[in-house]
């Protein structure tokens, strides 16, 4: 659990040595606002992955000759924050896509756990292998895909400050990895990701 008081302490710290009051008017409240933000922003690290799965596993029957065909949800955006510079990564959209076997998972956990992973301090090359082991353990299937666009802002705002750059990483699993025509597909469902 985020520890708000030490977070309150620490702001309150952090404001002084940047050379601000932390009593002045606009500063007095800034410690317990930030700790409660940390609060939200950072839930998911109060769960392992294997709890996510548990949290979100909600799956559907479907019949034998629906589960070839790949289930695709994608332009799930969700924000983290960078653990080099606990930066802001934003503007971040997720496709994950999984080739069902005996069930589906309901469509709302995928998005819910794309933002429980991102809730964390994290790489966005991390997040996309955290989706694809949670999907894996939620949907019983080796069959997954996470494609992740988006900005960080250690390299928009500060450093290199290159305003317009984006990242984009990929995550494969089991035939995502072996067959180029399912990448291929996959990519032009996905577009611009």
């Amino acid at each position: 659990m985020i520890d708000k008081e030490a977070v309150k302490y620490h702001i309150r710290g952090l404001l002084e040595a940047i050379g601000d009051d932390p009593d002045r008017e606009g500063l007095k409240e800034t410690p317990d606002r930030v700790a409660r933000m940390y609060e939200e922003v950072f839930e998911g690290m109060n769960y392992t992955n294997d709890e996510i799965a548990e949290m979100f596993t909600k799956t559907f029957e479907v019949s034998k000759e629906g589960t070839h065909d790949m289930v695709l949800v994608k332009d799930i955006e969700v924000f983290s924050y960078c653990e080099h510079h606990m930066a802001l990564m934003y503007d971040m959209k997720v496709a994950v896509a999984y080739i069902p076997k005996d069930r589906v998972l309901g469509l709302s956990k995928v998005a819910r756990i794309a933002d429980m992973v991102a809730k964390r301090l994290q790489l966005q090359e991390r997040i996309g292998k955290d989706i694809a082991y949670i999907m894996q353990k939620c949907t019983g299937s080796d069959d997954v895909a996470v494609v992740i666009s988006g900005c960080h802002s250690c390299m928009t705002a500060r450093g290199i400050r290159k305003s317009n750059s984006k990242t984009l990483t990929t995550t494969f699993t089991g035939r995502f990895e072996t067959d180029d025509k399912l990448v291929r597909r996959l990519m032009i469902m996905v577009g611009d990701a």
